[in-house]
């Protein structure tokens, strides 16, 4: 069992950053990769970001492509995502996930409660 603690959430202007964490406690029998993804309102939650147990590998979603960075600390668990250069599309909750390395829902077996992220125009 893993639980997953988002934090970092907030309202900033277009334009501005936020600094996301996820901290996972708990155990598994093997190395979980951490993601996040994100439920605007009114619509289906949808993958932003994920990276591996290693480090070495992160998937990015199109439109966050260049705007969004993930890392983990050496610890390995815990997750960052750095947001830049936001935009009001950003707006939504962020959860962040334990599993399986991918970019789809059910790839990821544990899911935090979730941060929400408000960008104002």
């Amino acid at each position: 069992q893993v639980t997953l603690v988002e934090s970092g959430g907030g309202l900033v202007q277009a334009g501005g950053s936020l600094r996301l964490s996820c901290a996972a406690s708990g155990h598994t029998s093997t190395p979980f990769a951490l993601a996040w993804f994100r439920q605007a309102p009114g619509k289906e939650r949808r993958f932003v970001s994920a990276i591996d147990w290693t480090g070495d590998r992160a998937y990015y979603s199109d439109p966050v492509k260049g705007r969004f960075t993930i890392s983990r600390e050496n610890a390995k668990l815990t997750v960052h995502l750095q947001l830049d250069s936001l935009k009001p599309d950003d707006t939504a909750v962020y959860y962040c996930a334990a599993g399986r390395f991918g970019r789809l829902h059910y790839d990821y077996d544990y899911w935090g409660q979730g941060t929400q992220v408000t960008v104002s125009s």
